[in-house]
């Protein structure tokens, strides 16, 4: 690894013509090896996914001309995890709500609380209005923060303050400091337990086939990033950091080689 040092790049003199579209993508992704950066001279966004034949070419072009990049910022896993608490909290449906608790207790949690939303319609649509509204809010917040100025206005409109969303009263039960996830377990190992040993291999079957099925879920859809955001999240959870990152904070860019 190659340290190069950096200045922070400069506050824009003049709009520029922003790759809006690359630029929503890439403060969404928050997969381990990519890395996003903003070219302030042409709006276009350079993307460096490590693997990618690629890359070191556009290591290098990053690298040689500092002052015109700009890292951008995803939305962090955690941030991210925090949307769907929210939203979760704001289902009125007590069935639905229970069980999108469920859902985003534990690794995997991104892509079993959609998973839960595809039979919910309506629901699906109000929680990807209310992501598509912080992603866009985070997105004008970083542009702000660093001085961007777009030559044009961003296709979803002028933008505004997400607004809370009213919280619904009622979660399920659970025992003492248990997770729902927990809860459910103990009660699954409490039901088995009870059976006799005579129906003991349908059950076995019946998990074997469950376990099975999980594992045969199909890839999210093109456009929808919950196995990036559940292997970040996970990171965060078991101790690790958010994600590797090519510049620090200090602004000082790390070339992998």
């Amino acid at each position: 690894m190659t340290t190069l040092p950096s200045t922070t790049p400069p506050r824009l003199a003049s709009p520029i013509e922003l790759d809006w579209d690359a630029l929503e993508i890439a403060v969404e992704r928050n997969a381990p090896d990519t890395e996003s950066y903003l070219d302030l001279t042409t709006g276009r966004v350079v993307v460096i996914m490590a693997g990618d034949t690629e890359a070191p070419a556009r290591r290098q072009q990053v690298g040689d001309n500092l002052r015109n990049y700009l890292r951008v910022e995803p939305a962090s896993s955690r941030e991210q995890y925090r949307w769907m608490e929210r939203f979760v909290g704001s289902v009125s449906d007590e069935a639905l709500r229970e069980r999108l608790i469920i859902s985003i207790d534990g690794k995997g949690a991104f892509r079993r609380f959609k998973d839960v939303l595809l039979a919910y319609p309506a629901e699906r649509e109000r929680w990807f209005s209310y992501r598509a509204e912080l992603l866009h809010w985070h997105i004008h917040n970083w542009l702000g923060q660093h001085g961007v100025v777009s030559a044009s206005p961003c296709p979803w409109g002028p933008p505004q303050a997400p607004q809370d969303l009213p919280a619904v009263p009622g979660r399920p039960v659970v025992h003492g400091t248990e997770s729902p996830g927990e809860a459910l377990r103990r009660q699954a190992r409490e039901l088995v337990e009870a059976l006799p040993a005579i129906e003991l291999p349908g059950v076995i079957a019946y998990l074997e086939f469950l376990r099975a099925r999980a594992g045969e879920r199909p890839p999210a859809p093109a456009g929808e990033r919950d196995d990036e955001l559940d292997a970040a999240h996970d990171r965060v959870r078991d101790g690790g950091g958010e994600r590797p990152a090519m510049a620090d904070d200090a602004g000082t860019l790390r070339v992998l080689t």
